[in-house]
């Protein structure tokens, strides 16, 4: 009943997007923070997932980007990005897609991250592995970063500060390595987990960016840790997130000790 409420709650915001995409009379709006961007499209589709969800299970504590938190009683937390990549969405870039993890007592047990314009449905069971269009994905095999192409994602308000994500980039593309910036970190992180990037890094991200796309990477056979090394929550800001393989050797490039 989660995972089905999960995969119906993904498609009805997957829906909206769809309506929405290329709309000549797109309502956008701005948050705090310059391109921080809402559009009428993210508010129509949380308001599905959130149907869809309430539906079936009115209890549940609710984390959404637009919404915030709907405060419940309950050991299961659904954590919901309506549109991952708004900017790319206002835009006309088909880079962009809904995600929706599930924690129960503070593990994430389930993930799915839909583009309906690219026909990838992302889907994640914890200890059940990761699919996409319901066949079996794996994370890439790639054991040097110097072979790698990674992404990555800088935020909108700039981090001033000692090894920011301007000094990390300049880092890899000195060194000749290929960096990506795709603009939708659910994207880059379903991409690792697919093995068509060994490796994605960010420094500020919040949870609704990563709950779904991390269980992927790991369902995968991945590996995601913050930039010390440490056991992943989406709910601190920095992620690294890899096929295993580079992960120790990236965290030391990402840190300046490489």
């Amino acid at each position: 009943m989660l995972k089905e409420t999960l995969l119906n709650a993904t498609e009805a915001g997957a829906a909206v997007l769809q309506h929405y995409f290329n709309s000549k009379n797109l309502q956008i709006s701005h948050k705090e923070g310059i391109n921080n961007l809402v559009t009428e499209a993210d508010h129509a589709s949380e308001k599905a997932i959130l149907e869809s969800i309430r539906a079936s299970f009115p209890d549940h504590y609710i984390l959404s980007e637009e919404t915030g938190e709907i405060i419940m009683d309950s050991e299961y937390k659904w954590i919901i990005d309506p549109i991952d990549g708004t900017i790319n969405f206002a835009h006309g870039i088909p880079i962009c897609c809904v995600s929706i993890g599930l924690e129960k007592n503070g593990e994430m047990i389930l993930g799915a991250v839909y583009n309906p314009f690219l026909k990838e449905f992302y889907v994640a069971e914890k200890g059940k592995g990761a699919t996409l269009n319901s066949d079996q994905i794996h994370v890439s095999t790639e054991s040097e970063v110097l072979k790698s192409c990674l992404v990555t994602g800088f935020p909108y308000t700039y981090l001033n500060q000692p090894n920011g994500p301007l000094e990390a980039f300049g880092r890899f593309i000195r060194a000749g390595i290929p960096v990506r910036r795709l603009g939708s970190a659910a994207m880059d992180l379903c991409w690792v987990a697919a093995g068509r990037f060994d490796g994605f890094y960010e420094h500020k991200l919040q949870a609704w960016d990563s709950a779904a796309g991390f269980l992927i990477v790991e369902e995968a056979g991945g590996k995601v840790t913050d930039f010390k090394g440490n056991y992943y929550s989406p709910h601190q800001p920095q992620i690294v997130a890899t096929n295993g393989k580079i992960h120790n050797e990236l965290l030391k490039w990402i840190n300046d000790q490489q």
